[in-house]
């Protein structure tokens, strides 16, 4: 059987072609599963899943635990607000205590840049990182590139051109989408307002439009950030109508653009900002199907760490 190259999912700058391929190819056994009455493999019977997530999360919350129960893992949810961490205890110590409750794979979310790394390091489970601060989230790029195979339908996106809009500088989504777009050979650019831009985007081989535009007449497909107003400490733009005006994606613009192209969002959406609500509920949009993929991506994920335990 095909195996991952990686021990664990820290981020997509760890992985390589194939290990994308791998992770789609059982994502698309794993949609159809999820898509039959009966939604439940025994796959992962015998394995626990502790989701430690230090930061707020609804939607990469529910995705990880709805994949490993559609897969029959037994689930240990942990969140920080209601934990000893509070009381000062470290994050090694968190973990290990839930470890020795016999915890097979951890998928945490933390603040800290890195964190998964660290606790790799130091514990003996498979780490799933689910968000580290502004750095990756790779369970959201792999699931927006295997969103954009579907609605582009191919099976590579070598030449395709994605447009990464909006809030760069504060996205681990952007720089997760940025690796595994490129490891799959497809040009990408980032559009927003310089000061949300960040000063080493070119040196990682993107383009930079100021644009909004320019940026829609030259994409495939846009994928659209949220405005992470609450990671920043200072104004990066004088008002959200502003940024509205200069960067919102409306209908209008979409439909004299003379070419069809498909809008993506992480979620939430700041609705009337970045997106209007007509272009979210829109035929071009994908949004509910990242949703969806999210689980049979993340069930892929944690299907593929696990073949690695040794019993």
């Amino acid at each position: 059987m095909k195996q991952l190259s990686v021990e664990h999912l820290l981020g997509i700058k760890y992985l390589n072609p194939n290990d994308l391929e791998l992770i789609f190819e059982t994502a698309s056994h794993f949609k159809e599963v999820i898509n039959r009455p009966i939604k439940k493999v025994p796959s992962l019977r015998d394995i626990t899943i502790a989701n430690l997530f230090f930061e707020n999360s609804t939607r990469t919350k529910l995705s990880f635990e709805l994949a490993e129960k559609r897969l029959s893992a037994d689930v240990i949810n942990f969140s920080a607000g209601q934990s000893s961490v509070k009381k000062g205890e470290t994050l090694i110590d968190t973990v290990n205590n839930i470890l020795s409750m016999k915890v097979d794979i951890v998928v945490m979310r933390h603040s800290n840049v890195g964190a998964g790394v660290f606790l790799s390091k130091h514990v003996d489970a498979k780490i799933v990182n689910a968000g580290d601060g502004t750095h990756e989230h790779p369970t959201q790029a792999l699931l927006d590139s295997f969103s954009m195979r579907e609605a582009l339908n191919t099976n590579s996106l070598k030449g395709k051109k994605i447009v990464i809009v909006g809030d760069v500088l504060h996205s681990r989504v952007a720089l997760s989408n940025i690796f595994a777009l490129q490891l799959q050979g497809a040009e990408v650019k980032v559009c927003g307002p310089t000061t949300l831009i960040p000063r080493y985007i070119s040196s990682l081989g993107v383009g930079v439009e100021t644009n909004l535009k320019k940026a829609l007449e030259w994409c495939d497909v846009a994928n659209v950030l949220r405005v992470q107003h609450e990671r920043m400490a200072i104004k990066y733009f004088p008002s959200t109508r502003e940024y509205t005006q200069l960067f919102g994606i409306n209908k209008e613009i979409l439909d004299n653009l003379g070419k069809k192209i498909v809008i993506m969002h992480p979620g939430p959406i700041n609705r009337g900002v970045e997106l209007t609500s007509d272009v979210a509920d829109s035929d071009q949009s994908i949004i509910l199907n990242q949703v969806e993929n999210g689980v049979a991506v993340r069930m892929a994920v944690i299907y593929l760490l696990a073949q690695q335990i040794k019993r």
